[in-house]
């Protein structure tokens, strides 16, 4: 008989609650030393809100946290980074203007000091913490140029800065949210593997994700929470996708997507021998060419970095192209401002929800009226009719179940699936041609990629085009009727789904073109 491993961590009776809502309900949970603790849950269940409890971000109503067996008062995250706890956040905690070596270094500095008989200097040591970086990096396989300027980084390598940040303060309790969320499915098995190599010396981590698989893989025990509470437990060896979707949702979920064959007609996306240059100034989309016809979807694969990004920015009137053009049902948007788009018939649903989908500090009501504002209903004339932005805001919250307490909470009060619900309904409610879908499911629970897969289809069915841009080769393998993938900024290959398998995708997005 095997000794249960010790308890590290113990939070019991966690009471949190903000304006109108009850984020965690008397919530016990606990950690063994050397275990990957997986916790589940849809957007909203109160999860990210008991991981910065434990962190010290959140003060609790009532409830204690002790750390090997010893009561801890939790003012900051530095009391929670004194007694080795680490947390890697959904929303990355990253200063833009800084390099990665300074972000890696903010709160743990490396400095020289001068002896007692000198001057009073303190000298920040940047090179030895960006040589540790590297050797982090490499050690990990989370590759990342410790000069770089974060800002000038795609969302991809900035979540590689967040988890070597982690293990750069060596914590030994880690708490992971979502951090698969914008990885390849290569570079997630890289992360398990790390996060194995880290139990086994006897690192203890909290694992936070929506999807099933990982779950499966990688813990070591599963807790489930539901509207604030803990709703059950599992044991991976014992359990199943379908048996934690319905814990986790309180239904039956289905995993499948349900969708019949495409009846493409005309084409509605046009693209033609598009360049676009990134942040650097460097060409990151070279050439493209390709169309999006009605009543079909068309999937984009590659690796995050491969140009995706910069194509799906310059298709929606957010980054301008180097030369090539583009139209929307005929309609020439090159160059064009992105109220143009908007009015040509585009729905965006952006890859940065927060950046470019949402205004945070807007309600949610006037979120849901940004792309019409300016006119009948909800304007007349100079004059916003708040009555009608309302009445819109109160509909879009039922028809597409967004979980808030009121229509006039900020946008940036809600969980990450609730903030993508706000977008969808915005965009999916209005008459479009095309729907741009980039990235739609990152980070959502299990119920939340259900819902919006059944609006894409939904959208398809209708007669709308549409593009979806997705790291997800699941995504991409259950929603596309046909299958581009980029590379290097280019499209390498475009294949019909019925064609399509995962290995060929796989070696496509790798850059091999012919298996050897």
């Amino acid at each position: 008989m095997t000794d249960t491993p010790a308890i590290i961590l113990e939070a019991k009776g966690i009471t949190k609650k903000f304006p109108g809502v009850l984020a965690n309900d008397n919530v016990d949970f606990d950690l063994h030393k050397g275990e990957i603790h997986a916790l589940l849950g849809e957007n909203g269940a109160g999860k990210s809100t008991l991981m910065n409890v434990l962190y010290g971000l959140y003060k609790p109503e009532s409830g204690t946290v002790t750390v090997d067996g010893n009561p801890m008062t939790l003012n900051s995250s530095r009391d929670a980074i004194k007694h080795g706890i680490g947390m890697v956040h959904q929303h990355f905690m990253l200063i833009p203007v800084f390099t990665v070596t300074e972000n890696i270094m903010l709160g743990a500095e490396t400095d020289h000091r001068a002896a007692p008989n000198e001057m009073p200097l303190v000298r920040l040591d940047r090179a030895e913490v960006a040589q540790k970086v590297r050797d982090l990096s490499h050690q990990y396989g989370l590759e990342v140029d410790p000069e770089a300027v974060v800002g000038d980084l795609p969302v991809g390598v900035q979540q590689r800065v967040e988890i070597v940040k982690a293990l750069y303060r060596k914590a030994n309790i880690l708490i992971l949210d979502e951090p698969t969320a914008v990885l390849t499915p290569q570079e997630a098995d890289d992360l398990f593997r790390i996060m194995h190599e880290l139990t086994a010396k006897g690192v203890s981590i909290v694992f936070i994700t929506h999807k099933l698989k990982e779950v499966l893989k990688v813990a070591d025990r599963i807790t489930v929470m539901r509207a604030g509470q803990v709703v059950g437990s599992a044991n991976p060896k014992e359990s199943n996708e379908q048996k934690l979707a319905s814990m986790m949702v309180g239904r039956e979920v289905i995993l499948t997507v349900q969708k019949k064959p495409a009846e493409p007609k005309e084409d509605v996306l046009v693209v033609n021998d598009l360049r676009v240059k990134d942040v650097r100034g460097l060409e990151a989309v070279r050439g493209v060419s390709f169309t999006v016809r009605a009543g079909e979807v068309l999937g984009l694969a590659g690796v995050q970095g491969n140009g995706q990004t910069e194509l799906a920015e310059a298709l929606s009137g957010l980054r301008a192209s180097e030369s090539g053009h583009f139209s929307i049902s005929g309609n020439d948007l090159t160059g064009k401002p992105p109220r143009q788009f908007t009015k040509a018939g585009l729905a965006n649903i952006p890859e940065d929800r927060q950046r470019h989908g949402l205004v945070l500090g807007y309600t949610i009501a006037d979120n849901m009226a940004l792309c019409d504002y300016y006119h009948m209903p909800f304007s007349n004339g100079i004059v916003i009719q708040q009555k009608q932005v309302d009445s819109n805001a109160r509909k879009l919250i039922e028809d597409y179940d967004v979980r808030t307490p009121s229509p006039y909470i900020a946008a940036g009060k809600l969980s990450g699936g609730n903030q993508q619900k706000v977008i969808v309904a915005r965009e999916l409610s209005r008459p479009v041609k095309l729907v741009l879908a980039s990235q739609p499911t990152r980070g959502l629970d299990v119920g939340s990629i259900e819902y919006i897969h059944k609006q894409i289809i939904a959208m398809r069915d209708r007669g709308v085009a549409v593009l979806l841009v997705s790291a997800e080769l699941d995504e991409i393998l259950s929603l596309s009727d046909r299958i581009a993938v980029m590379y290097r900024g280019e499209i390498v290959a475009t294949v019909d789904r019925k064609d399509a398998s995962r290995e060929q995708l796989g070696l496509l997005m790798a850059g091999v073109h012919e298996p050897a």
